[in-house]
């Protein structure tokens, strides 16, 4: 059995699920979820199952104390892990130390915890068509989300998704220290790019502060505001996302999902290079990505 803990919003839960579902099919063992992170409920709670109709399996009590044993106290797994050490933890109990790929985490065997935020495509591409067919939206999109993605698909357009994080990212000082914001001349040069590649670039802009994009990024090329996905509906924004031919995306998980489940051939990703704002992270971007 793998215990998988659910960490944050939608874009965190996919990259948790993705490794443990690869961990799991791996071993060929079950997967369940732990789902006591407070995190979770500052989002829209555990998504997968409602947005994508994962069979989730909700880890209980019992489950968890019996792979961690005395490691079972969340109070003690904190301990452990703002000490990193590494050398006292259980084998049973697998924390993310900082982040980046470690393919020591691939080898990992059955009956343990994970716990992390495991962004990297490397811990599950072995698996990837799986993951896809796992992350196929099971909800009817509304008919504005119809109607929109009907646009994002008429030949001889080429969409672009470009998505600007703001909310937390500029307004919370601890998660602003953590990952920064992506600057307006970043989008600024990933459209120039874009439309240096592409014949007829249609740009379908997704943020939590549309009004900010509005009054703030200059779009010399033709676009569309989507400001219509909010709350629970948010998870319409991937989707039309992963709808348009290529992508700009900001350094967010939200987006990264919604550039990889596009599957088209050809298609162009930029990125930008700082992921988060005190590091450097290669890992979390597939290869063949543009990094700006």
């Amino acid at each position: 059995m793998i215990i998988l803990q659910l960490t944050g919003g939608l874009g965190n839960q996919m990259f948790q699920y993705a490794f443990g579902r690869s961990t799991a099919l791996r071993l060929g063992v079950g997967l369940r979820i732990d789902i006591t992170n407070h995190t979770l409920q500052i989002h829209n709670g555990v998504e997968l199952g409602r947005v994508f109709g994962i069979p989730v399996q909700i880890a209980t009590t019992a489950d968890v104390r019996s792979v961690l044993g005395w490691q079972y106290s969340r109070f003690t797994r904190g301990l452990l892990r703002r000490a990193g050490a590494g050398a006292l933890i259980c084998k049973s109990y697998i924390a993310e130390q900082g982040f980046g790929f470690k393919p020591e985490f691939l080898q990992v065997s059955d009956n343990v915890f994970l716990s992390g935020y495991w962004q990297s495509e490397k811990y599950f591409h072995n698996v990837a068509d799986t993951i896809r067919s796992d992350f196929r939206f099971c909800l009817l999109p509304s008919e504005p989300n119809v109607a929109l993605a009907a646009a994002i698909n008429m030949p001889g357009v080429d969409s672009v998704s470009l998505h600007i994080r703001r909310g937390d990212y500029v307004h919370n000082a601890a998660v602003n220290a953590i990952h920064g914001s992506c600057s307006l001349a970043y989008y600024q040069d990933a459209m120039a790019l874009v439309a240096g590649r592409v014949k007829n670039p249609h740009f379908y802009v997704f943020s939590d502060d549309v009004n900010w994009v509005a009054g703030n990024l200059p779009m010399p090329y033709p676009h569309t505001l989507v400001d219509h996905n909010r709350g629970s509906s948010s998870y319409e924004d991937m989707r039309l996302m992963s709808t348009c031919r290529h992508h700009v995306i900001a350094n967010s998980s939200f987006s990264w999902w919604g550039a990889w489940l596009n599957d088209k051939a050809g298609k162009i990703v930029v990125a930008p290079k700082r992921w988060f704002s005190n590091a450097d992270v290669v890992d979390v971007l597939p290869e063949g990505w543009i990094r700006l």
